[in-house]
């Protein structure tokens, strides 16, 4: 199999690997070794360490010709190098990195390079993904698989959210009722004692997935909020059990995680935060309880709450979601604005009234629904929002070149479109 941190086949590179959205994100699970290397290139290395003879005093490191594989966001001289992206599908490095130089130094063979998510970020820290190929006269060639986090602490804040058997229970009881198009499930398992599942699903592989830090065409953008209008309209007032966004856990978790990440984005992107709402903005946390209560009020409907470009595949006129672990009832506003206010960027976002082209997509499918109440409720969870912003970007590895872009897209993003809409009014 591929190891596999997103379902993002855009299959430029042999070992590109699926992606499957999640939130917050790093550190990947690859599980395969990619022949960057060849045999017999392995084998000239160990040829001369063998005639060259290990030293009379290796010291406490040395490998011992001990074969290794590298991580495909290293360079290895003549070896192709793709850091997981199809930019750099047919780059060869043309020296090796420091670290690997040291290895082959003290000993070590180089046979193989292994999977990376794109610029080594994005995999999921709360489940595992992988794609599983299959040798079949029936069914597909490929499916995807999905289990928990094999670190326990990341698997203790699912089981805090409840992450594992909300979407467990989506695929299982909600997908075949909602109007928009999920990837299949062919079997998804929770055991409650343990906090660990199973989900194997479709492999979207020949679709076009989208991109938060490169961001959506206009035409993109009008697919998504068109596709969640139908999720929303699909579940309109719904009297499913499903957990309200508007709970303890969540309250608790914006507001301390809002303290958390705003020394941290108040530094790295201090061009970001206009001077005139930088204070302002620190006093968002205190008004989280009552934002959630005004979003999570009647009407509401099941929203996906991740609605951004990384969790979206694209085919031709549709769209599919992915990453339903954060699944639950609020305000259908709520996925509108994370993603106009935090995946497009500002060309797109202001060549439309997104709001009222959401609210004509929505009352196109029979909801009485009043546009000015919907611009409201956009403006309050939009401004709750900002918490998600400050929450990832003030967590995301920040020596990672893709985790800094991301956090400067989606937090710069986010400040401008709140000064575009007057969200910090509501601060008063």
């Amino acid at each position: 199999h591929d190891g596999a941190a997103r379902q993002r086949a855009r299959g430029a590179a042999p070992h590109r690997h699926a992606r499957s959205g999640q939130g917050a994100a790093s550190g990947g699970h690859a599980r395969s070794v990619q022949g960057a290397a060849s045999g017999r290139d392995a084998r000239d290395a160990a040829a001369r360490i063998e005639a060259k003879g290990h030293p009379e005093e290796p010291g406490p490191v040395y490998l011992y010709g001990l074969p290794i594989s590298i991580k495909d966001l290293h360079h290895v001289e003549g070896v192709r190098c793709t850091q997981g992206s199809p930019i750099y599908a047919d780059h060869i490095s043309t020296e090796s990195d420091l670290e690997v130089r040291t290895l082959e130094a003290n000993g070590a063979i180089v046979i193989g390079k292994s999977n990376t998510p794109e610029f080594g970020a994005g995999a999921s820290i709360i489940g595992m993904v992988t794609r599983v190929h299959l040798t079949s006269e029936h069914g597909p060639d490929s499916i995807i698989a999905k289990f928990p986090s094999p670190a326990e602490e990341n698997r203790a804040v699912a089981a805090t959210y409840d992450m594992y058997q909300r979407e467990i229970n989506f695929y299982k009881d909600l997908a075949q009722h909602i109007s928009l198009r999920v990837p299949d499930s062919y079997y998804a398992r929770f055991n409650p004692e343990a906090n660990l599942f199973v989900l194997l699903m479709e492999d979207l592989k020949d679709l076009r997935i989208g991109d938060q830090v490169a961001g959506c065409s206009e035409q993109d953008a009008r697919l998504v909020i068109e596709g969640i209008a139908k999720l929303h309209a699909s579940t309109w007032r719904t009297t499913r059990l499903i957990v309200s966004h508007n709970n303890p856990g969540q309250r608790d978790g914006m507001i301390g995680g809002f303290g958390v990440g705003w020394p941290v984005v108040s530094k790295q992107f201090a061009d970001q935060i206009p001077p005139d709402i930088a204070q302002r903005a620190t006093l968002v946390p205190d008004l989280v309880p009552a934002l959630l209560e005004r979003m999570c009020s009647d009407p509401i409907c099941v929203v996906h709450a991740d609605v951004r470009l990384d969790n979206v595949f694209f085919d031709d006129d549709e769209i599919v979601l992915v990453d339903w672990q954060s699944v639950c009832t609020s305000a259908p506003e709520q996925d509108l604005a994370y993603f106009v206010t935090q995946s497009l960027s500002d060309e797109v976002r202001n060549a439309q009234d997104w709001v009222a082209v959401y609210h004509q997509a929505l009352t196109s499918h029979g909801i009485d629904y009043d546009l000015e109440h919907c611009r409201e409720r956009y403006r309050v969870s939009a401004l709750y929002l900002l918490c998600y912003a400050v929450v990832i970007a003030g967590t995301l590895d920040l020596a990672n070149e893709r985790g800094m872009q991301l956090g400067r897209t989606l937090f710069g993003n986010a400040m401008r479109s709140l000064v575009e809409i007057n969200a910090f009014d509501l601060v008063e």
